[in-house]
């Protein structure tokens, strides 16, 4: 048996899947710790974890969802740059709290989200094994692979490799508060510096939530990399009331902006009047960004809940519309449900590219939304066979691909072994 601890950011697109990672865990009979700010304690007793709280004076309970909201308001460049920020507080107090809790809980492993390098640098300080967990896109770079906060098709012409470098060097300028931070605490305990992302991640093994089939063409990825598919827990999840007496039976629209990025009232608008003339029955959820009772009358009367079972609805889906999420985008193609996505911040957008690139689904950058281009995506997606089958063909790559009972399997023989886990296939 293992002590594992678990470090990632606080928003529930990293913590869900973290959380179902470590339930997985547990049920494998190991101690499991979750180490986060103090109001998701609930969170982590309810998987059956353990819990240590860090950043107490930060983030007493209520700051979390009142940084969540000031996010949900926000898009684009100035979205990514309070992440940034948020990323930047949080990697100070794991640095700052997580070493003495990992030390004095007897903590002997640790799986570190990809985004969280800070996590790294407390595990190799601490001269104990992580696994590095890509909850989000993968960050590993290319000079093929277009930056994760780009909408940009997978192109290896030289003008594009040009442009990817560019922005990754752009990328690398804007996150230097970051890197100021981990540097000061590298020299302060003596260890190497990062020059790059791959310095940060482990040797013993990467775990991504994508399926291999979700990503674009690969060909510098570490033989320690696995492509496991999503982290999800259904059994996990609290359940949520919904009328499903008011279903009608036409083919169903789910549409949802997460739980971030859902402040935007107009792209609900759009939605609405987008649908309301089609033969479909919208369901729209808030994901607790506003109340129905808040919003203006929405055109074609779209079933507007605050929260929805979204693995329920699914099920019952014909389209999704979606924010480009990871864990939404997962969650419809794990159901062969097709997407039309309208990307807003942070790695939406290279979601949206792989939902584009994989046919399973079309998107509309925010900055160009509008009813009509909407309107021709929804009807585009919903007629053409192609799409759906596409996703049909995603739905069983993510069966195959095995989940949390892979990434547990790979993480166990790490961790046993010392060694790190090789993949047997190539991308």
């Amino acid at each position: 048996m293992t002590h594992f601890g678990l470090l990632c950011p606080s928003s529930p697109g990293h913590l869900n899947p973290m959380t179902a990672l470590g339930k997985e865990l547990v049920q494998r009979k190991h101690r499991v710790t979750l180490i986060q700010v103090p109001e998701l304690e609930s969170q982590a007793l309810a998987a059956g974890l353990e819990f240590q709280a860090i950043g107490e004076r930060e983030f007493p309970p209520g700051v979390l969802a009142q940084k969540f909201a000031q996010l949900g308001q926000l898009s684009g460049w100035r979205a990514i740059a309070f992440t940034l920020d948020l990323i930047k507080q949080g990697g100070t107090i794991i640095l700052r709290d997580a070493p003495e809790i990992i030390a004095s809980t007897g903590i002997e492993a640790l799986l570190v989200d990809q985004v969280s390098p800070e996590s790294a640098t407390v595990a190799k300080y601490l001269n104990i094994p992580f696994i590095t967990i890509c909850n989000a896109l993968i960050l590993n770079q290319e000079p093929g692979i277009p930056p994760f906060v780009t909408p940009w098709e997978h192109n290896t012409a030289w003008w594009a490799l040009l442009r990817n470098g560019i922005t990754y060097a752009v990328l690398e300028r804007i996150a230097q508060p970051v890197r100021q931070v981990l540097d000061e605490y590298h020299h302060k305990w003596n260890l190497p510096l990062y020059k790059k992302v791959a310095d940060s991640l482990s040797d013993l093994a990467q775990i991504s939530q994508q399926p291999a089939e979700f990503e674009f063409p690969r060909t510098r990825l570490p033989q320690c990399f696995h492509f496991a598919g999503p982290f999800v827990d259904p059994a996990g999840r609290k359940p949520i009331p919904f009328p499903y007496e008011k279903l009608t039976g036409q083919p169903l629209i789910y549409a949802s902006m997460g739980t971030l990025q859902n402040q935007q009232q107009r792209i609900f608008q759009a939605i609405a009047t987008a649908c309301a003339d089609l033969d479909v029955q919208l369901v729209i959820s808030l994901g607790g960004g506003s109340t129905p009772e808040t919003l203006p009358a929405l055109p074609g009367k779209p079933l507007v809940v605050q929260y929805a079972p979204q693995l329920e609805l699914l099920q019952k889906a014909t389209l999704t519309i979606t924010h480009a999420g990871l864990n939404t985008a997962l969650e419809s193609l794990s159901q062969g449900v097709p997407m039309v996505a309208i990307p807003i911040t942070n790695d939406q957008p290279g979601v949206a590219a792989r939902i584009a690139w994989t046919k399973t689904g079309e998107f509309v950058p925010l900055s160009r939304l509008s009813v009509p281009k909407l309107k021709a995506a929804i009807q585009q997606v919903l007629t053409e066979v192609s799409y759906k089958q596409n996703a049909l063909k995603l739905q069983q790559a993510i069966q195959q691909a095995g989940g949390v009972r892979r990434a547990a399997d790979i993480i166990e023989q790490a961790i046993a072994t010392g060694k790190p886990v090789v993949r047997h296939t190539s991308f």
